[in-house]
């Protein structure tokens, strides 16, 4: 299968996979909190989950989920309410924090199986996942071709959400306490909040 996918195919895939992973997202601002909390070490395990998680959508759309959900658009759009309304919920946690920017549970980091569950509601996920069904994937995709775009992705998306809890842990020491803590807080939950609705609304 790969013989017969060249570099010059797979280069535009690449380039999406680069893109849709670097842009923030509520993966990426969920990264970027608990990374400034708690440290680039025990953000690692929502960057895994984040990106297995997104790896792991890619194959279920290409294996006939994404059509399913079409033509069932009540449960598509409850999901993406409960995803919509869950994600604000972590908006409202991180802005009303007072010294730091994220605790889901008092003094531990979001967990990885958390951050993988959080792409199944993941308007954004979702549109990659399609996109890469509908567009690269090609119409007589099979076993071979997902897996190969999902590895492809997932080496391409870890180093990306690397890149944010990088720049979380180094913003961290900055934004522990104080008026600079506070203001890190509302925007980062007032950013995560239009993540969460924008898709919505955009398809309202």
């Amino acid at each position: 299968m790969i013989a017969h996918t060249t570099i010059n195919q797979l280069m535009p895939f690449v380039t999406f996979a680069f893109v849709a992973s670097i842009t923030p997202g509520p993966s990426n601002l969920l990264v970027l909190g608990n990374s400034a909390r708690y440290g680039f070490v025990a953000t690692l395990p929502i960057v895994l989950g984040s990106c297995v998680g997104s790896a792991t959508l890619v194959m279920f759309v290409g294996f006939g989920i994404g059509g399913w959900l079409s033509e069932h658009p009540n449960i598509q759009t409850a999901m993406s309410w409960a995803g919509a309304l869950w994600m604000s919920y972590l908006a409202w946690q991180i802005a009303r924090q007072e010294n730091g920017p994220l605790r889901s549970e008092p003094h531990r980091p979001t967990s990885g199986l958390t951050a993988a569950a959080l792409q199944a509601v993941n308007p954004k996920t979702w549109g990659m996942a399609v996109a890469v069904v509908s567009v690269f994937a090609g119409v007589n995709a099979d076993l071979q071709r997902y897996a190969l775009l999902s590895c492809i992705f997932l080496m391409i998306s870890i180093p990306c959400l690397g890149i944010w809890a990088t720049l979380g842990s180094r913003v961290g020491p900055a934004v522990q306490s104080g008026t600079v803590a506070r203001a890190f807080n509302l925007l980062l939950g007032a950013a995560l909040l239009a993540s969460a609705w924008v898709g919505i609304l955009g398809h309202a």
